[in-house]
């Protein structure tokens, strides 16, 4: 390339395994001082840019300079191809290494907030849960995609982990996406990546949640929210098990393991055009369908304990039993949140509680009992427009504290609200 001004351009919409740069490109000019100026540039577009530098009136002091600055090796015309193509080929090796650790270290910082998060394991001891467990089993084995279905706050991404806990690909990443709350301009940059300039907030290369899977799994929550066309582009990426970053041309290569997970009713949306059904066939080799709180009673109070136990230690409060009592309130509650809702409960109070023991009276539930929701209606939708206009009421408007209550992303309550015209 004789006019470097179109490296600017080359950088922005290519990536490069090596650049050999020339120190000299106007006429009669032996200073090196163009090339420096570019190297420059390039580095800072791109810090683990591999530069070769290249000219004819080289010295020592040249050549520890250009190393100084971010080259990585330095060539003296005219050179010898044996010598060159040895340079080259260790450049290479040296940027893979570059992108390993820079997939690594993404990869880590990933994990480390997932495995932040509290309750990683699951709780119970029911037979409806033991029978979620049979299947985890069974499938963790194969690299079949697995679809998990059941309401807000059943542990959908517990099962997932799970799964992956078992599977053969345990040493690599589990990486967790939750669709709902992706929006459509963003859908491909956060699952596919993004080249450095691509649009106005891409100011680095960025791996998307699939090159960050590659080799371990990917857990794509609440599925059934994406829309048509997002639906598309994800079944292409699934069939051709190829992904490409948003501002590039070049498909890269992906293994994962696939785990979907909904509380809507695929086949359902499916009939009614709102699900591709290739989609489906796709991500449900193996359906798992997890029970609700209300079908687990028997797992209450191992999970209320638990999250007592937690909560006790997270706040420093010598609050270590419940009373039975309270105990029996809360086996006779229906939990519509399930066992995210219970956590939250028992959360609020252990942070209120006054003595050593959880209370009834520690426990105030705003959401009507089962009874009193199965006398207005048995209509699902009546039922969940329902809870939502009273959470919404209950939080004065507070959206954010309104889908917290009923166990949704905010992004998944706005979808609600909109689909029953609130």
């Amino acid at each position: 390339m004789k006019n470097p001004n179109k490296i600017p351009f080359l950088l922005n919409n290519d990536t490069y395994d090596v650049i050999l740069l020339d120190m000299n490109f106007s006429k009669d000019t032996t200073s090196g001082k163009e090339g420096f100026e570019w190297l420059k540039q390039i580095k800072e577009r791109d810090p683990n840019a591999v530069v070769i530098m290249i000219t004819a009136f080289g010295d020592v002091e040249m050549a520890v300079r250009a190393l100084k600055e971010g080259a990585t090796d330095f060539i003296l015309k005219p050179w010898q191809n044996e010598k060159l193509v040895a340079t080259i080929s260790t450049a290479i090796k040296l940027k893979k290494s570059y992108n390993e650790v820079d997939k690594l270290r993404k990869a880590k910082q990933m994990l480390e907030e997932q495995i932040s998060q509290p309750f990683r394991d699951i709780i119970g001891q029911s037979n409806a849960l033991k029978e979620v467990f049979g299947l985890i089993d069974k499938v963790a084995k194969t690299d079949a995609n697995v679809l998990i279905l059941g309401e807000n706050g059943t542990g959908k991404e517990l099962v997932a982990r799970a799964i992956h806990q078992k599977s053969m690909r345990k040493d690599n990443s589990f990486v967790a996406v939750d669709m709902g709350a992706i929006t459509e301009t963003l859908f491909e940059s956060e699952l596919f990546g993004h080249k450095k300039g691509a649009f106005t907030d891409a100011r680095e290369d960025r791996p998307g949640r699939f090159e960050l899977a590659n080799g371990g799994t990917l857990f794509l929550d609440e599925i059934g929210n994406l829309s048509m066309a997002l639906q598309s582009k994800l079944l292409s990426a699934l069939q051709s098990r190829q992904i490409t970053r948003v501002g590039s041309n070049q498909p890269i290569e992906v293994d994962i393991r696939l785990i979907c997970a909904t509380n809507m009713p695929l086949h359902q949306m499916v009939q009614e055009g709102k699900f591709r059904q290739d989609l489906l066939y796709r991500i449900n080799t193996v359906e798992i369908t997890i029970p609700p709180l209300s079908d687990r009673i028997d797992d209450i109070p191992l999970l209320a304990n638990h999250f007592l136990n937690y909560y006790a230690k997270k706040y420093r409060k010598e609050v270590h039993t419940i009373a039975a009592d309270a105990m029996n309130k809360l086996k006779k509650y229906p939990w519509p949140g399930n066992v995210r809702e219970l956590q939250h409960a028992i959360e609020r109070a252990l942070i209120m509680a006054d003595s050593s023991t959880l209370q009834e009276s520690d426990f105030l539930f705003s959401r009507k009992s089962a009874n009193d929701i199965a006398s207005d209606t048995l209509n699902l939708d009546e039922v969940e427009k329902a809870a939502v206009v009273k959470a919404i009421q209950l939080h004065n408007g507070n959206i954010s504290k309104a889908a917290e209550e009923l166990g949704l992303t905010r992004a998944s309550l706005y979808r609600r609200m909109e689909k029953y015209g609130l």
